[in-house]
């Protein structure tokens, strides 16, 4: 393992500012890379909301960083109204005012810090490109997400030119209108259809604020040094050369988790997480825990307090008679360490919201999985992993026991749960392969990006010279 190579000037240790966005689905991974970058050896100053940083106070999140020197935190605000809710806030209002409240905040900070090296910054964050071009210094930004939902926010262009978004009316979420294949979209599986773009297209709104928000933030990902990707090549392999046709840099430093064991003996629990967004109705939530129960299978299941939609609680929502039917075989959590618990032997399928971290984290452990995708590029990696993968099937969009029960049954002991078992060691093997690539890339990032400030300063100043578009046509 290769040390990137630090200025030898001075003893002025380089100085990273690391800017998430403000969910904690992005602060999670951004988490990781400064921790990273901080054994290369970075002072790191990392920006959360002041929101953001109030619970993370509070659920002792800072203690993942406890006891490392010239690692620091500092926080801006977010332009919202004041609250001590501790919830992830709307996904519209809080990219709407990170995008319009946020950027002279940020400015302000990085003009009181000592001796800023670069800005690292989520890439739905891209007014860090700005706030670092004025210091002279380069930005990378970070796509925490999958490639391949990546490059189905880069085609919502593409289908706003083709007259296909925005939607005529809503009927067309419903009329079969959704199954429509894509198979002309750059980057994109031949297998893709409409309904397995990031859902913000599922709109009939021209000036929506997350379709809006997404294109957006994507398509200024070229005005950047570089981009940082939670992925390796031989996962999405398409989607990244797709990206690299269109952005200066791209850098592959993925899977950020760890990877233990090599072999996999017999597992025997579902293990069973929607991530820190997805909400669900009381009845939605009743019919997982009925299958749950009737697959006869042991459990893990975490449950926010605040995963159903509403007034009801998640208790309150449960079967009657649930817990006591599940006694001993079945546990239900508000919080776990989900790295930890994938790798742990005894887990052997993931039922999951399909968020690209915890994708990310399962394919790096070898657990396969059953998906149940709420929005954004969830709905896309969950498609990949079914098709591409083959690591996955879909529980479906109407959540019923019998089938909660059926997939679980044929996942955990059936032909297709078997494939999917060996496919899932593959990639684990793969993921772990790629790691040395990873620490490579991450050097090579360093070296050529982070701590040469004036190298790509004239790119980052003409902007993007070229387009989707002519990866369409050509």
């Amino acid at each position: 393992m290769s040390a990137a190579t630090l200025p030898t000037p001075t003893d002025q240790e380089p100085h990273a500012v690391c800017v998430p966005f403000p969910t904690q689905g992005h602060i999670t991974p951004m988490l990781k890379l400064a921790k990273i970058l901080h054994a290369r050896g970075f002072r790191v100053t990392f920006v959360n909301t002041e929101y953001n940083h109030r619970r993370l106070v509070r659920s002792r999140g800072a203690a993942a960083v406890a006891g490392l020197t010239a690692f620091r935190f500092a926080t801006i605000p977010d332009g919202l109204p004041e609250s001590d809710a501790d919830a992830t806030q709307d996904p519209a209002t809080i990219s709407y005012a990170t995008k319009h409240n946020c950027p002279p905040h940020l400015r302000s900070l990085l003009a009181g810090l000592d001796g800023v090296t670069c800005v690292v910054a989520d890439n739905l964050m891209s007014f860090s490109v700005d706030a670092a071009r004025e210091m002279g210094v380069p930005c990378a930004l970070f796509w925490t997400a999958s490639a391949c939902g990546y490059m189905g926010y880069r085609n919502f262009r593409l289908l706003i030119d083709r007259g296909i978004i925005p939607f005529k009316d809503e009927e067309q979420l419903t009329n079969g209108f959704m199954d429509t294949p894509v198979d002309w979209a750059p980057g994109m599986s031949k297998h893709i259809r409409l309904k397995d773009f990031p859902t913000f297209l599922r709109t009939t709104d021209p000036n929506d604020v997350l379709m809006s928000f997404q294109l957006q933030e994507v398509e200024r990902s070229e005005y950047a040094s570089a981009v940082v990707i939670n992925t390796f090549d031989e996962l999405e392999q398409p989607a990244l050369d797709a990206m690299r046709a269109i952005i200066p840099a791209v850098y592959t430093i993925g899977p950020l988790a760890s990877v233990t064991e090599q072999e996999a003996p017999p597992r025997s629990v579902v293990y069973v997480n929607f991530g820190s967004i997805t909400v669900m109705s009381g009845q939605e939530l009743a019919e997982f825990a009925s299958g749950l129960e009737s697959s006869g299978h042991d459990f893990l299941w975490i449950v926010r307090p605040d995963v159903v939609k509403g007034d009801t609680s998640s208790a309150a929502a449960l079967p009657p008679g649930f817990l006591e039917a599940t006694k001993g075989r079945g546990l239900l959590a508000s919080w776990c360490d989900q790295e930890a618990v994938l790798r742990h032997e005894a887990v052997g399928l993931f039922l999951t919201h399909s968020g690209w971290n915890s994708t990310l984290e399962s394919l790096g452990a070898g657990v396969p999985m059953l998906c149940w995708p709420f929005f954004a590029e969830q709905q896309t990696n969950c498609r990949y992993k079914c098709v591409e993968w083959g690591v996955a099937m879909e529980v479906g969009d109407d959540v019923r026991r019998e089938a909660v029960e059926a997939r679980i049954r044929e996942a955990m002991g059936g032909d297709k749960g078997k494939e999917m078992a060996r496919r899932a060691a593959e990639w684990k093997e793969a993921a772990t392969g790629s790691a040395a690539r990873s620490l490579a890339n991450l050097d090579r990032l360093i070296n050529d990006v982070l701590l040469s400030p004036a190298l790509k300063m004239a790119s980052m100043m003409d902007g993007p010279d070229q387009s989707l578009a002519m990866l369409s046509d050509g």
